[in-house]
């Protein structure tokens, strides 16, 4: 993969008067990477990057980002394009098999996503065993890992049944996680209804009541779709990159996304979209006034903090906002809630990110987080399911990447480097001798 893509530049680095030659790498954006594979074994030298802000791990056909421009593509395809136009299903298929289905194809993967919808009963008698006030995120990290016990498709070459894996867990995981929803309320579960597209079963299986039957609403189950599109796959992000770490090890599928689902469930990762809720609900208690937060956010000497405004990796509008935002405005119309007070504040502080120098100058522009807890908040989902449904977007690409690593020639297990820091070599002290 990566060696298509070596040039015939070097880098050149000089270290105690020894000139190395490092090769170049152009990606098929144009993105450049000096390749220091080699560096170690002929200097004694490693890199120092903490976090790998400027560190690649992998060549990648999944996904390009460029944060100072703002684009996202997937397989080459705009994610304005993939969420106006596509299915989250089409989309799904799109990252695991490399390209837009074909009617056909959907269908068949249709099919396969249908078949797979239920869960095997003895793994519903584990959500008995959780405490009620269980965080939906660790039992949705449990459920997916006991999956390897049940279904057996990890035997010999994994990329054999890669397909009936990647649907049984896009099924599954939605069953799984409806039912902890369901179970976390005390109500009846709701099986998987076959005559619904995935979003709208998804919606059935957690709201459906045999007093007050769920109504099926095209703008949800739209606005639905965007989201988890918008979320499928982010390039090398923390929980992307840990189910690559583990994979790496060769660790079954089952349990390489059961890790990524516990790294997307940190307050800095995935959590960041109930933040906005409760930062929004904040602002709406205290009378409203959004101007006194934005006054404290620009306080160096204020701890407070605007959530959901900057990217780690974006320096321009996440191009991800403004279709959130969209989706939000019209879902938010359909159903009469055109007056939310906490969307009110959000196009209040929104409107202020996007002229007020303190913001552009930082880049703090609103991310993708801003606006999809409003919609959850909207469609009914209690804010602790806020990250759950981020995992749920995510999983085709974390079964893409970890398809990819396994796959790929260059691959090898992840073993990070560190430079040492603490105490030289000193000579052992018995326990009688040690001082108190």
């Amino acid at each position: 993969m990566l060696h298509n893509f070596v040039t015939d530049k070097k880098a050149e680095l000089k270290i105690d008067g020894k000139t190395y030659y490092l090769p170049i790498i152009v990606g098929s954006e144009g993105e450049k990477a000096v390749d220091i594979r080699t560096l170690r074994t002929e200097s004694g030298y490693i890199t120092m990057d903490s976090g790998y802000m400027n560190t690649g791990s992998c060549g990648s056909e999944i996904t390009y980002l460029d944060g100072e421009k703002g684009i996202l593509n997937y397989r080459g395809y705009t994610i304005k394009d993939l969420a106006d136009n596509c299915t989250f299903v089409e989309v799904a298929y799109l990252l695991v098999h490399g390209s837009l289905p074909t009617r056909t194809e959907l269908d068949e993967f249709g099919s396969l996503l249908t078949s797979f919808g239920m869960i095997h009963e003895d793994l519903i008698h584990f959500f008995d065993h959780f405490p009620p006030n269980s965080s939906p995120m660790s039992i949705l990290s449990s459920m997916v890992n006991s999956l390897s016990n049940f279904y057996a498709e990890m035997k010999g070459d994994p990329l054999e049944n890669i397909d009936k894996m990647a649907a049984r867990l896009i099924s599954k995981i939605r069953t799984i996680a409806a039912f902890s929803y369901r179970k976390s309320l005390g109500q009846p579960l709701v099986y998987p209804n076959h005559d619904y597209s995935y979003c709208a079963n998804f919606l059935n299986m957690m709201f459906d009541s045999p007093v007050k039957p769920y109504e099926i609403n095209e703008e949800i189950v739209s606005a639905l779709n965007k989201l988890l599109i918008l979320h499928a796959d982010h390039e090398q992000n923390c929980s992307t990159s840990t189910v690559r770490l583990v994979g790496s090890a060769r660790v079954n599928l089952y349990a390489s996304i059961s890790a990524g689902i516990s790294a997307l469930w940190g307050p800095l990762h995935g959590g960041a979209n109930e933040a906005v809720i409760h930062m929004l609900n904040d602002i709406y208690k205290t009378g409203g006034n959004f101007k006194k937060y934005v006054e404290r956010a620009k306080n160096p000497t204020d701890p407070f903090r605007l959530v959901g405004f900057g990217h780690r990796v974006y320096k321009n509008y996440d191009p991800r906002a403004q279709i959130i935002k969209e989706a939000c405005d019209k879902m938010l119309k359909s159903l009469g809630m055109s007056d939310d007070p906490l969307l009110d504040i959000a196009k209040e502080l929104e409107d202020v990110a996007l002229r007020d120098d303190y913001f552009i100058e930082r880049n703090l522009y609103p991310n993708v987080d801003f606006y999809s807890g409003i919609i959850y908040r909207a469609i009914g989902i209690p804010s602790n399911m806020f990250t759950v449904m981020f995992a749920l977007g995510r999983l085709p690409g974390w079964i893409a990447q970890w398809k990819e690593m396994w796959d790929d020639p260059n691959w090898r297990i992840g073993r990070p480097r560190q430079i040492y820091v603490g105490p030289k070599q000193r000579p052992f002290i018995p326990i009688e001798v040690r001082k108190e």
